[in-house]
C-alpha cells in the first residue's frame, strides 16, 4: 500500500475484518482500481478531517506512550507523538510494539533504526536513552518524515538516505530492523545486538554470523532479538 500510496494509508481493524483507507487523487483511485480490483472508491466526504481520526488512536508499550499531536500523552509515560498524516507508520502494527518490547528490556547504547519510515522505532529509541541514534530509509519520503517527527519531538536522530541492499549500514552497538524479510536475509549490521521483525510468526529468519536468543509473537506477527556470535 505504501509503495501505491505513499501520502498515506489507514487502517481499522473491526472483528475479523480490517478497513483499509487510501488518501489519494483521481489518479491513485485509479491505481486502487487497477492493483486491487473490485473495491469501493468513495469521495472524501463534509467532515473527514475528524472522521479519519478514528484510525488513529494511541497506544502504550512498556513505559512508552505513542500517540497522534491532538491526543494528550499521560503522565508517567515516555510521550512519542507521531503525525500519521505523514504516513510510513504510526507505531500501532504489532511489529513495531514487538520492536521496541524487545528494545526496552536492552542495555543502552548507541543505535541504527534500518528501514525508519515515520521514524516512531528511532525517535521511541531515544526517549528511551538509546544514543546517538541513526535513521536509514531508501526512501527520501521517509528520511523527510523522520527528520520532521524528530523535530516534533525534540530528539536529535541522525535521518541517512541509504539503499539497505547495496550499501552497508552505520556502525552501532544495537540494530533494528522492522522491514521487509527479504532484506533483513540481506543485512550485514556492524552491530553486536539485531532485533528483527516485519514478517510473519511462521517465518524464522537467519541472521548470518548472529544467534538468536529470543522470539516474541504477537497474532500472526514476529519479533526476534538477535546476539553478535
Amino acid at each position: 500500500m505504501l509503495e501505491l500510496f505513499p501520502e498515506g494509508y489507514a487502517e481499522a481493524r473491526e472483528g475479523d475484518s480490517i478497513e483499509l483507507a487510501a488518501f489519494t487523487d483521481e489518479e491513485g483511485a485509479a491505481r486502487l482500481r487497477s492493483s486491487f480490483g473490485d473495491v469501493r472508491v468513495e469521495p472524501v466526504p463534509a467532515g473527514w478531517e475528524d472522521g479519519w481520526k478514528r484510525f488513529h488512536r494511541p497506544v502504550e508499550i512498556g513505559t512508552l506512550w505513542i500517540g497522534p499531536p491532538w491526543e494528550a500523552p499521560p503522565a508517567g509515560l515516555l510521550p512519542v507523538v507521531i503525525d500519521p498524516g505523514q504516513a510510513f507508520g504510526t507505531g500501532a502494527h504489532p511489529t513495531t510494539r514487538l520492536c521496541l518490547e524487545l528494545l526496552q528490556d536492552l542495555q543502552r547504547g548507541s543505535l541504527v533504526d534500518l528501514g525508519c519510515g515515520s521514524g516512531v522505532i528511532a525517535i521511541a529509541a531515544m526517549r528511551l536513552g538509546f544514543a546517538p541514534v541513526i535513521a536509514v530509509d531508501a526512501d527520501e519520503a521517509a528520511i523527510e518524515a523522520t527528520a520532521r517527527n524528530a523535530a516534533e519531538n525534540s530528539v536529535d536522530v541522525d535521518a541517512r538516505l541509504l539503499d539497505l541492499a547495496s550499501e552497508e549500514a552505520p556502525v552501532a552497538d544495537i540494530a533494528i530492523a522492522n522491514i521487509d524479510l527479504r532484506t533483513i536475509s540481506l543485512l550485514r549490521p556492524a552491530a553486536a545486538t539485531l532485533v528483527t521483525s516485519g514478517y510473519y510468526a511462521s517465518d524464522r529468519p537467519e541472521a548470518s554470523g548472529f544467534a538468536r536468543v529470543d522470539r516474541r509473537v504477537q497474532g500472526e506477527w514476529a519479533a526476534e532479538l538477535f546476539r553478535r556470535e
